[in-house]
């Protein structure tokens, strides 16, 4: 019984992955918005009503797909990280894996980084895979005690609580500044990572690389590496 178990769960597993890379096709031709359930069941050969027992909805479809990239860039940077020697060069090597993931797998990025699917709400099991390139980062600025720059913009009350708790869930000792710091790249990395893949340095810094690499130094440099 075991075996045959295994082997239902074995089967079940591949035709999961099969229906996701088929969704990943369609994400390329028609977006999420466009992703439809029984035009996956059809490309598979499969009745729709055999494809919902498998993925109930369009909705947990998405979920998955969302949950694989952000799984997939957060290993690519956290791969890149060999966690020891200089900090700096750590740091770049995350922000040029996390680029070249988002290059060379475009339309997974916009899934997660694009425009909101309307009507779509990502549920909480989706917040764990999405902070895996922000912990990379932490694990660099956590081993490396950045310096405080020694003039600094006045943190709001509000703002200075909301990094206390974001350090706190991290499990991580890191001042109020340099979070908030932290938060200020990590925009930085995906808003210049989104600028060059959605056509909009076309006429400025087009082609990004060398941009891209002075962007590197400057946001080590603004957290205190």
């Amino acid at each position: 019984m075991a075996a045959i178990r295994t082997a239902r769960e074995r089967a079940r597993a591949e035709l999961t992955q099969e229906i996701k890379e088929e969704a990943r096709r369609q994400l390329a031709e028609v977006g999420p918005h466009g992703l439809s359930l029984r035009a996956v069941a059809r490309e598979l050969g499969m009745v729709s009503s055999a494809l919902y027992r498998y993925f109930p909805s369009r909705d947990r479809l998405l979920t998955d797909l969302i949950i694989d990239a952000y799984n997939a860039i957060g290993e690519a940077a956290e791969t890149a990280d060999p966690g020891r020697g200089k900090h700096r060069a750590r740091w770049r090597s995350i922000w040029q894996a996390t680029r070249a993931w988002a290059k060379t797998h475009p339309h997974e990025y916009a899934l997660i980084y694009g425009s909101p699917v309307p009507g779509y709400q990502a549920p909480p099991d989706t917040v764990a895979p999405a902070s895996r390139v922000a912990l990379a980062l932490v694990a660099v600025l956590a081993d490396a005690d950045p310096h405080e720059p020694a003039v600094t913009t006045p943190m709001p009350a509000a703002l200075r609580e909301q990094a206390e708790t974001v350090a706190a869930s991290l499990g991580v000792d890191m001042p109020a500044e340099t979070g908030m710091r932290l938060v200020a790249a990590w925009t930085q990395l995906f808003g210049a990572i989104s600028f060059e893949l959605f056509g909009h340095y076309v006429g400025s810094v087009n082609p990004a690389d060398a941009y891209f690499e002075h962007l590197i130094g400057q946001m080590a440099d603004f957290v205190g590496l």
